[in-house]
Formats: C-alpha cells, structure tokens, sequence
C-alpha cells in the first residue's frame, strides 16, 4: 500500500513512489542482491503507479524472466540496463558526451550512456580513445566544445578526465573503472588520480558507476 508519507511498503523493501516528483525520475533498481521474486514485486509496483521502470546491472538471464512477466521490457546488453518508459521522452536540447578511454570500458561508458538517453538526453559517444594515443581525442576537439556536460570513463592511470576537462567548456564527470593491471588495485589507481586532477571542473564518482555519472548528468542538463 501507498502510505501518506508518498512511499509504497513491501515489507522488504519501500518504494518511494514520490523520487520523480522531487528528481526528475522514478526510483531506479539495483539489481544484484535481489532475488527474482523482490524484482518482480518492485516492478510490478512502480508500473502499477505508472512510473517508468528502470533496473541496473540486470544480467541476461534475470532479464529473460522478468521478459515473460512485462513483455514491454527493453534491454541494453552491453550496459546491463532494462526498462519501460511510460510515454517517449523529450530530449533535452543541451547535448551529453560518454567518452571511454579503451574499449575495455565501454560497458561502464554504455551504461552511463544508456541511462541518460532513457531519461531524455541527447548523447554522443566516443570509445576508445584514450591518452595511449592522444591524436585520437584531439580529432573531436569541435565537438567536445559543444557538449554540455561531459563523462569520461577510464582505468589504468585515468588520465583521460584531466586531458578532456582542458579542452572544453562544460562539467566532466569522471568514471574510474576497475580496468587495469595489478597496482590498479581494481580502480583505485584512476579514483585517486581523478580526484586528484589538477584540471578545475572535475567531479568524480565511484568505481564502474556508469549509472551514478548519468544520473548526475541528467540533473546537470536538465
């Protein structure tokens, strides 16, 4: 049931029926650590509120069963994201770049990317072009410029955020990812480097969060 409060209680979980209202948005699902049984309760309430429906980090068998319950559902494999929309979006008119640095992190680019468009956002991708050869980035120089928020996505040294932030004039939001080698420590290496840029207009969210650097530039462009 609905309680006044603006939230619809599961017992096992509480769904704050009021998160578009406040954010933009409905309340997204984190998927891992729930079982089949709580997505389905969870969706079938948003939908029964007529909230769009969003889940994060959805594998391909969990979203097959949740398929056969709402044949409605959408699924980007490589972001790992499904959803229904309740209507189609307008698009923002402010444009949002993903940037990767390797191919290796495409699925944490996708991820952030596939999350902006399903909120509304005009979005331009760019992978795999990472300071390793520096040309490559330098040949999107015109349109970079026109971005109005930017998210850049890099393991290893996770130089690519300070290089991009020096070549425009709108917010970089910084994705490390777990990508890299032994001392990466599993991202670590990139956040530290991160939110140590010298570069000003740098913000920084967790490791692999593709979905938090989305989310964040929705709010940004909105």
């Amino acid at each position: 049931m609905i309680s006044k409060k603006g939230f619809c209680d599961l017992g096992f979980a509480k769904i704050d029926i009021d998160r578009h209202k406040r954010r933009g948005f409905a309340e997204v699902i984190y998927c891992p650590g729930k079982t089949k049984a709580h997505l389905k309760k969870i969706s079938t309430e948003l939908l029964k509120n007529k909230q769009n429906l969003l889940l994060t980090k959805l594998d391909k068998l969990t979203f097959a069963y949740l398929k056969r319950l709402f044949p409605r559902l959408k699924y980007n494999r490589l972001a790992k994201i499904g959803y229904i929309l309740k209507s189609p979006r307008l698009k923002k008119k402010g444009l949002v770049m993903v940037i990767s640095a390797g191919t290796s992190d495409m699925p944490v680019a996708e991820e952030a990317a596939a999350t902006l468009e399903i909120m509304g956002n005009k979005v331009k991708r760019i992978y795999d072009a990472g300071v390793a050869g520096v040309h490559r980035i330098l040949n999107y120089v015109d349109i970079i410029r026109k971005a109005n928020v930017l998210i850049v996505v890099a393991g290893m040294e996770g130089a690519l955020a300070s290089l991009v932030s020096s070549m425009t004039r709108g917010a970089v939001i910084a994705v490390p990812t777990s990508c890299g080698y032994g001392a990466s420590f599993g991202g670590l290496s990139a956040l530290l480097a991160m939110l140590n840029s010298c570069s000003p207009g740098v913000v920084v969210v967790n490791i692999d969060n593709g979905f938090g650097a989305g989310y964040f530039a929705n709010l940004i462009n909105k």
